[in-house]
């Protein structure tokens, strides 16, 4: 059995939000890492292959779709999961399906046990 913890990196312009959950991923066991800017992400994920993008939708300077997208062209077995608290989401969700990607979708305010519950199934 493998000891490796996976490595995801959880990205939010409310950098509260993105420490807060990369300690609550870290204390079920995995290799998480908080970003409180989607370019900083970028940078890190050239250094590390993430497993998981843990990313909001709504963010200043690109969305997480765009961010999702992003990560998948670059690594292309990363598993996406995004949360927003934002209605207009679906809409960047369908454009995404039509580029023939589809992520996972959480509502904010994500609370830990549904957050966990979703990576592990």
């Amino acid at each position: 059995m493998s000891n490796v913890k996976p490595v995801v990196f959880v990205v939010d312009d409310e950098s509260v939000i993105a420490h807060t959950l990369s300690i609550i991923l870290n204390q079920a066991g995995f290799d998480a890492s908080a970003y409180d800017h989607p370019a900083k992400a970028i940078a890190a994920r050239d250094e590390r292959t993430p497993d998981l993008l843990i990313s909001d939708v709504m963010m200043p300077d690109m969305t997480g779709v765009e961010l999702a997208i992003n990560f998948r062209e670059a690594h292309p077995n990363c598993r996406v999961l995004l949360f927003s608290g934002q209605a207009s989401t679906a809409d960047l969700l369908e454009e995404a399906r039509a580029q023939g990607y589809d992520f996972d979708l959480l509502s904010k305010p994500v609370h830990p046990a549904d957050l966990l519950a979703k990576l592990r199934n």
